[in-house]
């Protein structure tokens, strides 16, 4: 669990998962994102995630200079990856702050996948 303010009225509290799905609800609504996905430790073999499952393909923690997201992304082929990229990051920090209050202190994008449907 993550203290996120401090109030006169106490300490609003919020789990790493509520905010996991809130990036990735926010990063998979970016153009060219298929969706989050996971890495099997085991045989390395990368898993597209259904949404209920979406907060494993995403790691948040508390650092000193705010919240630090990173995410586990599949992208479509052809995008630009280095824009879509950049267009997460910026939609991540923004919309969680207008959102939640959030400070996001950096957010980390790692392609893990291309879905080269319809490609000849």
């Amino acid at each position: 669990m993550i203290s996120i303010m401090h109030t006169d009225l106490g300490v609003v509290y919020m789990e790493e998962s509520a905010l996991a799905k809130m990036a990735g609800n926010i990063a998979t609504k970016c153009y060219g994102v298929v969706g989050m996905v996971y890495r099997s430790k085991r045989d390395g073999i990368v898993s597209l995630l259904k949404r209920d499952k979406m907060g494993k393909g995403i790691q948040v923690t508390m650092t000193e200079k705010g919240l630090s997201v990173s995410l586990h992304i599949m992208v479509e082929y052809g995008v630009n990856i280095s824009a879509v990229s950049e267009s997460i990051v910026k939609n991540v920090k923004y919309q969680m702050k207008e959102n939640a209050g959030l400070v996001i202190s950096d957010v980390t994008v790692y392609v893990e996948s291309i879905r080269a449907q319809g490609v000849k």
